[in-house]
């Protein structure tokens, strides 16, 4: 008998029963919290991962399979001119419109396609944070002078945090340098242009397919015009994607109508015959299953390509389901004009930001890293807070540190690139953020 192993299980079976013996069902914070689990779980399942996650996979699949190394290296590689690599990366979550979560299977594909690690993690902060929606929302709701300082802070704090950690890691910087200087790199299959066009389609269904709604009021404006007639944009950017894969990957024309059409006949039913809430739920699934099951077949590439897809979605699902749940017990559900306080009461939030010291920004900035926001919802929540007392110091810090990091974000950076890199990332967002709120704090 492993009397090391049946220790071990004994020790599982009293933990298991200790936690179930001593649940306290009668707090109602306690339920209040498990109830904001489940609605930000649910939430979740239906609003993001469909229509954002899914699509940011193939379009991390594209990049793996389709975009060559050697493109990679030449803008994001150790040996690429660096002031190149870092504006690149810095602007480029202007085209994604992405959060926290959707930018994790991009910046995997970069990270091991041989980018160096400094341009790498500039993308991973900025493609959340400098959203070009979250932006214009910003300076509409929280003033002009937020959604400037919020631009220069995310441009800035990529390039500097990218900078540092390059810095930090500079031998293992050095040694890719040298790796990638012996690489053979084989010829490109298609010209760049075919490659371009057929991610930029796909980032344009996932840019349009999750266009915010306005606010309430605004319906005069191109926002508003977009986001009602958003489901048609994206139905003619799902024409260019057929278009795509019957010219660029060269799959079986009739195959790829096929999948169009069912598409399309499943958004129909959906809206008219089931129930329209799922109106672009269902016909989204339709189309990802069509695209998986027509890219199977016999080309290898296109094969590859959806697997790679399937990789990613292994490899970042799992972290990024508990990490969705922690955040949920911990902090609450806040999404939409929903509103479930999680264990830590929100009004101890508030009563600890308000103001401009050093412990309310570096508290925002704590808060913010941990606390997961989908994309433009972190504007309505800092308008909560500051209508209940939030400093605009510790407000920027927010805004600064929370839409780049989350909790489920954190714990897939780590099995990404280390523990020790993703502790040293999130210390420089967390420490750059309270400098830039006392900063802004103290100006305005």
């Amino acid at each position: 008998m492993d009397k090391k192993r049946e220790f071990k299980i004994l020790l599982w079976i009293v933990a298991i029963f200790a936690f179930a013996f001593f649940l306290p069902i009668e707090s109602e914070r306690f339920t209040t919290a498990i109830a904001a689990t489940l609605d930000l779980s649910k939430w979740y399942a239906q609003e993001h991962v469909i229509l954002c996650l899914l699509p940011a996979f193939f379009i991390a699949g594209v990049i793996s399979v389709f975009v060559s190394q050697g493109a990679v290296l030449r803008y994001f590689g150790a040996n690429a001119k660096k002031w190149v690599a870092y504006s690149v990366a810095s602007v480029s979550g202007t085209i994604l419109a992405v959060c926290s979560c959707t930018i994790l299977p991009l910046f995997s594909s970069i990270h091991k396609r041989g980018a160096g690690l400094g341009p790498a993690i500039a993308f991973l902060y900025s493609g959340p944070a400098i959203n070009i929606l979250a932006i214009i929302l910003t300076a509409r709701i929280l003033g002009f002078e937020m959604g400037v300082a919020r631009i220069i802070g995310a441009v800035v704090f990529a390039i500097v945090i990218g900078s540092i950690m390059s810095l930090i890691y500079r031998k293992e910087e050095k040694a890719k340098r040298e790796e990638q200087m012996n690489i053979q790199l084989p010829p490109e299959t298609r010209p760049m242009w075919q490659t371009s066009f057929h991610f930029f389609i796909l980032v344009l269904i996932l840019v349009f397919a999750n266009w915010g709604k306005p606010g309430e009021g605004d319906t005069s404006s191109l926002w508003f015009f977009i986001w009602s007639n958003k489901w048609y944009i994206t139905s003619i950017f799902g024409i260019g994607l057929m278009y795509s894969l019957i010219k660029i990957l060269k799959i079986t024309w009739w195959w790829v109508i096929l999948a169009g059409l069912a598409t399309a006949v499943s958004g129909f039913m959906a809206s008219y015959f089931i129930d329209s809430s799922l109106y672009p739920i269902i016909p989204m699934i339709v189309a990802i299953t069509g695209l998986s099951i027509i890219t199977l077949q016999r080309d290898d590439e296109n094969r590859e390509w959806t697997l790679v897809t399937w990789d990613f979605a292994k490899q970042i699902m799992p972290m990024l389901a508990i990490g969705v749940v922690i955040a949920g017990f911990l902090l609450g559900s806040t999404h939409d004009e929903t509103s479930i306080p999680g264990i830590i009461p929100g009004n101890w939030i508030s009563a600890l930001v308000g103001g401009n010291s050093l412990f309310s920004n570096f508290f925002a900035s704590i808060v913010g890293a941990f606390m997961y926001f989908a994309t433009l919802t972190e504007v309505p929540i800092v308008q909560g807070l500051v209508a209940s007392g939030m400093g605009k110091g510790p407000a920027l810090a927010l805004l600064l540190a929370g839409p780049s990091l989350s909790l489920p974000n954190i714990l897939v950076i780590r099995n990404v690139m280390g523990t020790q890199k993703t502790v040293v990332f999130v210390v420089l967002v967390v420490i750059m953020a309270t400098i830039s709120g006392l900063i802004y704090g103290s100006l305005f």
